[in-house]
């Protein structure tokens, strides 16, 4: 008999406790497909990449990189210091071969000028492992510069998430790692992480779209907040995970640093 009301008293104890911390607008802990979550992988460094242009209106970096993505090349634009936006794409294992590619590309009439951009150019990754934190705090930093810029990918159907994905892949490969560019290709390369171990830099995963789908990608940038791309046009903002309409539609996160 006191084992019975020992028992009944332990369940009522912990569904209380369910309730008091299940109302704290605390973050879901919802793992995901399970066929992304064995093993761990760690992002490859980017080698050489070819940097296509630099413009003053962030129209002509938008239309440029809606071409170069058309003609099936990786590109992706950003604000650089300079007060420029500047047109980047591709990886390759030495300073010939990009050398090589630009050229071939650009005989076909593709781009009309280039730079090649050396890894020596990611300075975070040429002097201090992968896992320092200073390297997610460069990706926080890079991706604030985005802050309040109308992103958009031109003719990419929103469909395969690329609006959002495509803003996560520029912040990482701004910092020297490869990320892939669609949302799922990003869930599908990183490791599970917890909520509650979330770290800077770290990607957070929502389904916006078809239940259990997933279709929309943020930058955490800490507080449990994060960075993200609405949708085609719209400005990039900060957004809360505690937000009653991220919480419903949170999937997981993913990390990519040791």
């Amino acid at each position: 008999m006191n084992l019975k009301i020992y028992r009944h008293a332990f369940l009522f104890f912990s569904l209380l406790l369910l309730l008091i911390y299940g109302c704290r607008g605390s973050i879901p802990v919802i793992t995901g497909p399970p066929s992304a979550d064995r093993g761990k992988t760690v992002l490859k460094s980017l080698g050489y990449t070819i940097q296509a242009g630099a413009f003053s209106d962030v129209n002509n970096a938008v239309r440029l990189t809606s071409y170069l993505q058309e003609k099936g090349f990786d590109a992706y634009y950003f604000f650089h210091e300079s007060n420029l936006y500047k047109v980047r794409f591709g990886n390759y294992p030495s300073l010939e071969s990009a050398r090589n590619a630009a050229e071939e590309i650009r005989a076909k009439g593709i781009i009309t000028e280039y730079l090649i951009i050396s890894p020596e150019d990611y300075p975070r990754l040429a002097v201090k492992k992968i896992d320092d934190s200073g390297l997610r705090n460069d990706i926080v930093a890079s991706a604030r510069r985005y802050l309040g810029v109308p992103y958009r990918w031109g003719g990419v159907s929103s469909s395969t998430g690329f609006d959002c994905s495509g803003l996560t892949m520029a912040v990482y490969k701004l910092n020297g790692l490869d990320l892939p560019r669609t949302t799922k290709q990003q869930w599908a390369s990183g490791n599970p992480v917890e909520p509650r171990k979330l770290s800077e830099g770290d990607l957070v995963f929502f389904s916006t779209k078809k239940a259990g789908e997933i279709s929309h990608v943020g930058i955490y940038i800490g507080s449990s907040e994060f960075i993200h791309a609405p949708g085609d046009g719209k400005k990039i903002k900060i957004e809360s995970l505690l937000n009653e309409y991220f919480q419903s539609r949170y999937i997981g996160a993913r990390t990519y640093l040791e």
